[in-house]
């Protein structure tokens, strides 16, 4: 894909329609709208497989493809449905890879934002805040996380939630949450093991009530090991 869009790049111009064409007229990448919910749509090599995903698994390929050109190439902040921005030549696009790689204007992402957060959501510039690579790919696996905890299916949920710890070892979120999830499977030392991390971290892990609750899960399960 990113040769074909070099080529197209050489011919045509730079553009960011240009990635619309190869991705998603050419190579027949979309978005998922008939079965949304399907885990495979959160596998990477699912998608690429099946030429179809959600927003965050086809905005990798996008983002890849644009930097194999030396474009800028960002994951964005939005709300609920995720977007990338690509820098060519110092203009700067909004780009929806999950529907066919349309390039967004502010009509069309004030109309997003509605329909995610009521008639009376206006833009602001935190919904076009940069996100990293490594959350790009929490925001991922996060969807395969939360698909799970809500099917009760726990013991992938705690395999999702390994795949993220070893993606960012450090997010207090994420070890509390391992923690709570493998005391409930009965998984102890995995348990005490999030816990102590969590316990050993500064920064947002500081709120003195979590760390109290945190201690006193910490201690009982330490109990029943005994």
């Amino acid at each position: 894909m990113a040769s074909d869009l070099a080529d197209l790049v050489r011919r045509r111009g730079a553009s960011p329609e240009a990635l619309a064409e190869v991705i998603a007229r050419s190579y027949g990448y979309r978005g998922d709208t008939e079965s949304y919910d399907d885990l495979q749509n959160a596998d990477l090599v699912r998608v690429i497989e099946r030429r179809k995903g959600l927003p965050v698994a086809l905005s990798i390929l996008y983002l890849d493809a644009a930097r194999r050109q030396g474009w800028e190439a960002e994951g964005l902040a939005f709300p609920a449905h995720f977007l990338i921005r690509i820098g060519i030549d110092g203009a700067r696009h909004v780009v929806d890879p999950f529907h066919d790689g349309m390039v967004r204007d502010a009509a069309d992402l004030r109309g997003l934002l509605r329909r995610v957060l009521g008639p009376e959501a206006e833009l602001s510039p935190q919904h076009f805040d940069p996100v990293s690579d490594r959350d790009v790919l929490l925001r991922l696996e996060n969807n395969v996380r939360l698909r799970l905890a809500n099917r009760e299916e726990w013991p992938g949920a705690a395999q999702s939630l390994d795949r993220m710890l070893a993606i960012a070892p450090d997010r207090p979120e994420l070890l509390f949450e391992a923690g709570q999830l493998n005391a409930r499977l009965d998984k102890r030392r995995a348990a005490i093991a999030a816990f102590e991390r969590f316990l050993s971290l500064d920064g947002p892990a500081g709120d003195p009530a979590v760390r109290e609750r945190v201690s006193s899960l910490l201690q009982e399960l330490r109990r029943g090991l005994n």
